[in-house]
């Protein structure tokens, strides 16, 4: 493999042991060059210590970390083309801007002319959109703004790669959309590889090209944020990212109808190579219409809503069904009126396309 690779980073059957605990498991991941991935995952499954890897924080027990085609085993954290925002921003205090964002710059070997660092931290800084701040003290920064510094310092080494530790964490919601944008803004324009680290299911999917879920130690599922959210290839997926409905159901003996734990039938001829048995179904709640009870429709379940959340542009109803529990169901106010809310005790009937749902083993 030459330094030419199309991939930025390469896992080939990666483990990462601590002692009896298995981390990482066999992992095996590409991530092209100028992609921005994000690992995403609950905690403990491995995400952060894969991303440790690829900065050279740890060390892979078995198997190889490759960056542009290179073997990084054995290679130092600050000998790497990689830099690393951290979910605390880890800022000097006690330095102004200039200084946090130059300090890699000053320990750098051969030594960088004062002019040269003075001039890439400027070009970092418009980078972020901080021209100007390069004399504020850290303390005088908004949590957005540190967040900018830390970028700034982690982007004026020029690396290859771009390493995000849930950097957006401490942020309240309004500025962590705010950065979200900025982020991908930013990636774009650099055209250097960002790996993200987070667990929240939003972020991954608004920011990345490309999200890697984990879980256990193990990559579950690699692809596009649409075609993880719509084609979850398993029920951890569906479950994990985005909000899910779960049936119990069984496959009947002619692999064209499912009984749901109720007793209703469901066709699902276009799937009929099923095999029979026990599966559940898992249907995202956008995907279900609540229908008042006395609206003239031929709905396929009637229940009672217990709740009510308001969510400003749409409207989340959990409704209890007899016999199969509760469900969340996604109302979109743009095409409801005020007196389309329905009130909670209300009866309802529930109605979907059974091609929507997703259907896996139990």
């Amino acid at each position: 493999m030459t330094s030419h690779s199309v991939n930025d980073i390469e896992f080939r059957s990666v483990s990462k042991s601590y002692g009896a605990v298995t981390a990482v498991s066999d992992i095996n991941l590409q991530v092209p060059k100028g992609a921005f991935v994000a690992l995403l995952g609950p905690s403990g499954c491995g995400k952060t210590t894969c991303l440790r890897m690829i900065g050279g924080f740890e060390q892979p027990t078995t198997g190889d970390v490759l960056i542009n085609g290179k073997p990084m085993n054995g290679v130092q954290a600050h000998q790497r083309p990689v830099n690393m925002v951290f979910q605390q921003y880890a800022l000097f205090p006690h330095f102004n801007v200039e200084q946090n964002v130059s300090y890699g710059l000053r320990q750098a070997r051969p030594k960088i002319s004062a002019p040269e660092i003075s001039r890439r931290v400027a070009e970092a800084l418009e980078m972020v959109r901080l021209g100007g701040f390069g004399k504020r003290r850290i303390h005088e920064m908004s949590g957005g703004q540190q967040q900018r510094v830390a970028l700034a310092r982690a982007l004026v080494n020029k690396p290859s790669v771009l390493l995000l530790d849930e950097p957006l964490a401490a942020l309240d919601k309004k500025l962590r959309t705010a950065m979200q944008i900025e982020l991908q803004t930013l990636q774009r324009e650099l055209g250097i590889t960002f790996v993200l680290v987070t667990h929240d299911q939003e972020e991954a999917l608004s920011m990345s090209d490309l999200v890697c879920v984990m879980n256990a130690g193990r990559i579950v599922q690699l692809a596009a944020p649409q075609e993880v959210y719509d084609k979850p290839r398993d029920l951890f997926v569906a479950d994990f990212v985005g909000k899910t409905n779960r049936m119990a159901a069984t496959v009947e003996a002619d692999g064209a109808t499912l009984r749901l734990a109720d007793g209703s039938a469901l066709s699902i001829g276009e799937r009929s190579a099923l095999p029979p048995g026990a599966v559940t179904l898992a249907l995202r709640p956008e995907a279900i219409t609540l229908h008042r009870q006395n609206q003239s429709i031929s709905g396929r379940l009637s229940g009672v809503v217990t709740h009510r959340i308001f969510l400003g542009s749409s409207v989340e109803y959990s409704v209890s069904v007899n016999g199969l529990g509760n469900f969340l169901i996604t109302a979109d106010r743009h095409v409801l009126s005020e007196s389309s809310l329905v009130e909670p005790n209300e009866r309802v009937v529930l109605s979907f396309n059974p091609d929507a749902a997703h259907i896996f083993p139990a």
